[in-house]
């Protein structure tokens, strides 16, 4: 008897255990960036990009779908529901004329996971949130520091020769590219002359600024024990100082399986089947 109770016990806390577990399947566009489809208020169906770098959602101003049932006051919007396949928030606010990613009709932030574990799975196309921390067998933990709803993680840069500068990225799912450096760390670092060039854009503004995007390979870029070699990056220069953080886009993002703790103190990452895929261009 007591062999059967601790029998159904055993089973009854794996089945708790899974449904501790809820799954949000998504797409990857072309363009390195995740699509979740949403129907938002119940009325308004609307696919939008997932940005890690904020928790709230936001509408575009060039989106496909329509977003009658979104009511927006000085361009905020509280009080929305969101539902995606069986989860459904509520109390959710959207910001609205936000600029995303290619194939959405908005952004969609961190605060689906409020409070929760959860996985950005590469290899399975889908999300997967946990009531506590799963199995982290085969992962890196990689300590993460919190400001302003991003998430930054410590890295070397190899320059030249065995020069390396650590730097601090935020990781930005809606840049296409891999790594791109704030106007500081180019300038320090002097990368328009240490870097072998490949490609380069001059645009300017109402005021005649310019500001000078270029394409470099970077001999070697190490996240902890992973090790990437001539990795596609860039950089500005020029009289406009726009870049003030380094990112650690999508590209560079999808080469891993992610799990978050629930206090955004310590990723883990393993490599996803895109790990050694060629870099993304920026045209």
């Amino acid at each position: 008897m007591l062999k059967k109770t601790g029998l159904f016990l055993l089973l009854t806390s794996g089945l708790l255990s899974l449904k501790a577990q809820q799954t949000i399947p998504f797409r990857i566009t072309k363009y390195n960036n995740i699509i979740v489809k949403t129907l938002v208020n119940k009325k308004d169906s609307l696919d939008l990009m997932f940005q890690i770098a904020m928790k709230e959602c936001s509408i575009s101003p060039e989106r496909k779908q329509k977003a009658d049932h979104i009511i927006f006051k000085d361009e905020i919007s509280d009080h929305n529901t969101v539902q995606i396949g069986k989860k459904t928030l509520e109390n959710v606010r959207f910001f609205d004329n936000q600029l995303t990613g290619n194939e959405a009709d908005g952004k969609i932030g961190t605060g689906l996971f409020e409070g929760k574990v959860f996985k950005i799975d590469y290899d399975q196309n889908r999300f997967v949130i946990y009531d506590k921390m799963p199995d982290l067998k085969g992962y890196q933990a990689i300590k993460i520091i919190t400001d302003h709803d991003g998430f930054y993680i410590p890295a070397d840069n190899v320059i030249e020769g065995d020069q390396q500068r650590e730097a601090f990225f935020v990781l930005q799912s809606g840049y296409s590219g891999g790594i791109l450096y704030s106007n500081k760390f180019a300038e320090e670092n002097y990368l328009d002359k240490k870097l072998k060039i490949t490609g380069e854009k001059t645009l300017k503004n109402s005021e005649g600024k310019s500001l000078i995007t270029r394409q470099a390979v970077l001999p070697y870029f190490k996240l902890d024990r992973f090790v990437f070699k001539n990795v596609s990056v860039g950089f500005f220069s020029g009289e406009l100082k726009t870049q003030n953080v380094n990112y650690f886009g999508a590209d560079m993002l999808r080469r891993f399986i992610w799990i978050f703790d629930a206090k955004r103190e310590t990723a883990y990452i393993k490599p996803s089947k895109y790990f050694s895929d060629p870099y993304y261009k920026i045209n």
